[in-house]
């Protein structure tokens, strides 16, 4: 063996050496590593989330934007198709709030806000064609806007559970009992509403049981359950639980007076600008009082450490 492949052989030993002791301090130090980069890599996710949802927003402007009025123009005098503007963008909007405020919040509140972005996007993605709908045919799109309620309301409702559950006092039977009466809610009041040949005659009636169920969700917050297990939360909690119930309670009364103002027919444009608005306030400001109560409960949990 010559000088030459001895060398070789020693740079080659010292080589894998070198690697050696690199995957070794490597596999020391990954803990700490993959720690560091959690946050980067939570913060990367929210900001791929919010570049698809401006990318599928811009597709669904271009796509839509030879409907506008029919000459490119949305007219002045259209109210409602104001409405279903400034509703589309504020679902869209808050949906990136949530989205990008998730990271700041403490891991046991994460979910809370995943459900919030996900009530205002799914919103969003179903106002993009129930504004597209208005503007075409110029009538209610009443089937989109049950389909987006049948969604988002029980994600709503869930919201509660969910808080409770951050602070360790929910209960599977009270999720059960605020989503079985969402559904109720829902599924009466579109067969009421909806012009539905085996229900004619019916629609009082199956308007009342959906009255009945929201009044079941409002006993439950205010007096049942929910309200009990969340005395012992967090003054921030109680405040932002006391006020998402004050929302589901005034602002979801909102749908049972515009039901009632739709029966004669001749209120269409102002039951659409009535709903729109109503869908802005339950949703965003709902998500808002999620977000308020991860925030101070993450405040509070930190200055306690």
């Amino acid at each position: 063996m010559g000088r030459s492949d001895r060398r070789k052989i020693l740079n080659t030993s010292n080589l894998v050496i070198f690697g050696l002791e690199k995957i070794q301090s490597f596999i020391y130090t990954w803990p700490n590593i993959a720690l560091m980069n959690k946050s980067n890599l939570t913060r990367t996710s929210s900001l791929i989330l919010v570049g698809t949802l401006s990318l599928l927003a811009i597709g669904n402007a271009s796509a839509s934007y030879e409907h506008i009025a029919g000459d490119g123009i949305l007219k002045d005098t259209d109210m409602v198709g104001v409405s279903f503007w400034l509703a589309t963008a504020m679902m869209l909007a808050s949906t990136v709030f949530f989205i990008m405020e998730r990271q700041n919040v403490a891991p046991k509140w994460r979910t809370s806000m995943t459900v919030a972005a996900l009530v205002t996007g799914i919103a969003w993605y179903h106002y993009t064609y129930m504004r597209e709908h208005w503007e075409v045919t110029g009538e209610s799109p009443l089937v989109m806007r049950y389909i987006d309620w049948l969604i988002t309301v029980p994600l709503q409702v869930s919201e509660f559970y969910l808080i409770l559950a951050a602070i360790g006092a929910a209960s599977a039977v009270l999720f059960w009992k605020l989503f079985g009466a969402s559904i109720i809610m829902l599924v009466a009041g579109f067969l009421s509403e909806a012009d539905i040949d085996a229900v004619d005659g019916m629609e009082y009636p199956l308007f009342a049981i959906g009255v009945l169920a929201w009044l079941y969700i409002i006993y439950e917050l205010w007096a049942g359950e929910a309200k009990e297990k969340v005395g012992d939360a967090s003054e921030g909690t109680q405040f932002a639980f006391k006020s998402m119930a004050i929302i589901l309670t005034v602002g979801w009364a909102i749908y049972p007076l515009g039901w009632l103002m739709g029966q004669d027919g001749d209120n269409e444009n102002a039951l659409n600008v009535l709903y729109n608005i109503a869908d802005v306030v339950n949703k965003t400001a709902f998500g808002m009082m999620v977000w308020y109560a991860a925030t101070m409960d993450t405040k509070a949990s930190s200055s306690e450490e």
